[in-house]
């Protein structure tokens, strides 16, 4: 987890390329448009309102999360579709705190280990705006609602409530690599 721009999904792939961790990916669903070089089933799946409405009312949601943005309303969530086997795995997904603490209800809190990461906000607005000037088709004004968005979704209060006491700053990519895997190794072996 972390707000916009925090490199979540640069830590996502070196996590996942770690053998020795042994994770396994749990991948969200989302409404939005896929981005330039995002691939289905790898960062997201990406899915139509109307297959979202088939999970509803299959009863397969776990959590769900609606952005009004300036292209219209965006949905993100998690589906109970048999990606998660407990017995002997262990999965790394990328959500926000409300998908977070879903997830903590929905699995029990004893399989939720969350790894929040942050940036200094000039630095995250930087980032932002290089990885959304190499797109073909720029959409600033909703990196602008997102990156202010964030202020209210990762709220000090919010972190408390959600129960995030341990944070990495993602200032050195190395450095705070080798902190997420220490934490991720420490979590496993105090089960």
């Amino acid at each position: 987890m972390g707000k916009s721009a925090s490199g979540k999904d640069s830590f996502y792939r070196e996590l996942m390329r770690t053998e020795s961790l042994g994770l396994r990916k749990l991948i969200l669903y989302t409404t939005r448009p896929m981005r330039d070089g995002e691939e289905n089933g790898r960062e997201y799946f990406f899915v139509t309102a109307e297959q979202l409405d088939s999970f509803r009312k299959q009863g397969r949601i776990i959590e769900e999360r609606e952005y009004q943005t300036v292209y219209g309303p965006w949905f993100y969530f998690t589906a109970d579709d048999g990606q998660i086997h407990w017995e002997g795995n262990d999965y790394l997904g990328i959500g926000t705190l409300e998908s977070f603490c879903a997830l903590k209800a929905y699995y029990g809190e004893d399989k939720i280990c969350p790894v929040y990461i942050e940036v200094e906000d000039g630095e995250r607005l930087a980032r932002a705006l290089r990885r959304e000037k190499e797109q073909i088709h720029p959409h600033y004004a909703e990196m602008c609602r997102r990156f202010l968005a964030d202020e209210e979704d990762f709220s000090e209060e919010k972190l408390k409530n959600a129960g995030i006491h341990v944070r990495f700053e993602n200032a050195d990519f190395e450095k705070c690599m080798e902190e997420i895997t220490g934490y991720i190794r420490q979590s496993r072996s105090q089960r």
